[in-house]
Formats: C-alpha cells, structure tokens, sequence
C-alpha cells in the first residue's frame, strides 16, 4: 500500500514538473508579484522559512522520540 501511494505521488510529481515551463514560472512570478506586491512578498517568503524549520524540527522531535521508545522497548500509540 505505502509503496503504491509513493510510487502515484512521485508520478505526479513528475507530472506536474513537466508541465511547469520557464515561461509558466515567470507568468507565475509575476502574478504573484500583482498580487501581493514587492514589499509584501519577502515577508510572505519569511514566514513561510519560518513554517518550514518548524515543521522539520517537530518532525526531527518525533523521530528522537520513536528512536528513544524503541531503545526503552516501549510501544506508545
């Protein structure tokens, strides 16, 4: 099953990167660029930075936490 899942989201992955030419990402940078303005987005860039460290540091936290149980012989769900 988690194979399957993989392999789908990597295919899509694919598919998606083929789409997304250099003229799409320069129309998508200037979309954003009308949307949101230039002093708008290095906060927006800010926070997502921020978001992301975040998110891998918990990630890092509970990977700690199963290598520990799994060491201690606990089995927490």
């Amino acid at each position: 099953m988690y194979e399957t899942n993989l392999f789908l989201n990597t295919m899509n992955l694919f598919i998606i990167a083929g789409f997304l030419g250099p003229q799409e990402i320069i129309l998508i940078v200037l979309a954003l660029l009308l949307l949101f303005g230039g002093r708008k987005i290095p906060e927006l860039m800010k926070g997502l930075g921020k978001g992301m460290k975040e998110f891998k540091k918990a990630k890092e936290e509970m990977d700690d936490d199963e290598q520990a149980s799994a060491k201690s012989g606990k089995i927490e769900s």
